[in-house]
């Protein structure tokens, strides 16, 4: 054997023993994985854990419930009363609402036409139609739940409806309109893990979204469970799939939604909190208050809030009838 012939089999020696350190091996080796390699799981955008929460800062006793009156007749589409805040909505051409477009079945993009629906969705539409006599002139701005208070402060939307929960701390900040749709906040947990209420998940991981008021209400119970936030529902859920929180605890209404897409998970505990849901109006806009109170006073005494109901809601949520409204006036 030559020299070259020597040196060349120990530089290829050498070779094979960097690729291997280096990883590089053949495509048909499986790759070798150090004793102490860890991979973490993957979060959302966003995750504080633990939650910041947000404080409950002291306000009037309010009636939350009670909404401005609708007025003695509605004008009719495509004739609104002169410099209102209809009019100037109906010379923009559009009406812009703040939605969420990842909550199955209250508003959420259609797999089949890409377009949005839902609960939700047709609302929005019912207020368009009454505006311009078209329920298609409407502009959906999809929103975080932190981001629901300021885009109606900053008059960014004439609307949002969003599940907002009507409470005497919001209604110093912006006006709703009567209730739209009851709810009440539990917990969804994955079945094979045995959660049945709030007791079981002391010092366990408890999801809501950022800025809710789900969040306060999960940090006050007894039980001290730790509070998880999210920009959204349906990044609890994942959460909740991945196993990194042991809940998730909101409104009754979306957990039924986040169940319908996981049949993993069960819709469980006592109510723990009451949480009339409106439609978020500007504070300065008392005249579109009292207008969409007329356009779902409309809608519950002929049959559409009914029909809505029945199309989203019934099959997860059982029937319904729309909530009694309550005037302040």
């Amino acid at each position: 054997m030559t020299t070259r012939t020597k040196t060349t089999k120990v530089a290829a020696a050498l070779l094979l023993v960097t690729l291997v350190a280096a990883g590089c091996v053949s495509p048909g080796q499986p790759r070798p994985v150090a004793a102490n390699a860890t991979a973490a799981v993957p979060q959302p955008l966003n995750v504080q854990d633990p939650a910041e929460i947000p404080s409950r800062a002291p306000v009037p006793d309010c009636d939350n419930r009670a909404s401005l009156r609708p007025p003695a007749s509605m004008p009719k589409a495509g004739v609104m009363p002169a410099n209102s805040t209809m009019a100037q909505i109906a010379k923009r051409g559009r009406l812009v609402v703040g939605i969420d477009q990842n909550a199955y079945l209250f508003g959420f993009r259609d797999p089949a036409t890409g377009e949005l629906v839902g609960f939700e969705i047709d609302f929005a539409r019912e207020v368009a139609r009454a505006i311009f006599g078209d329920p298609d002139k409407v502009q959906f701005r999809a929103i975080t739940t932190a981001d629901r208070i300021p885009v109606l402060q900053n008059k960014e939307v004439d609307l949002v409806i969003r599940t907002m929960s009507m409470t005497c701390e919001r209604w110093q900040q912006v006006s709703f309109s009567t209730e739209y749709i009851a709810s009440r906040q539990r917990l969804l947990v994955r079945k094979a893990d045995g959660v049945k209420d709030f007791p079981d998940l002391a010092g366990k991981k408890v999801c809501a979204t950022r800025g809710s008021t789900s969040i306060i209400t999960i940090a006050e119970q007894p039980s001290k469970p730790i509070p998880v936030s999210t920009d959204s529902t349906l990044d609890c859920l994942v959460l909740l799939q991945q196993g990194q929180v042991q809940a998730v605890s909101t409104i009754d209404i979306l957990l039924a939604g986040l169940a319908a897409q996981d049949p993993t998970t069960v819709v469980t505990g006592k109510p723990v909190s009451d949480e009339p849901a409106g439609i978020g109006i500007p504070k300065e806009h008392a005249d579109m208050v009292r207008f969409v109170n007329g356009v779902l006073e409309k809608m519950r005494s002929d049959g559409t809030w009914t029909r809505i109901y029945d199309r989203w809601l019934k099959a997860r949520l059982g029937p319904a009838s729309p909530p009694v409204p309550v005037y302040s006036d």
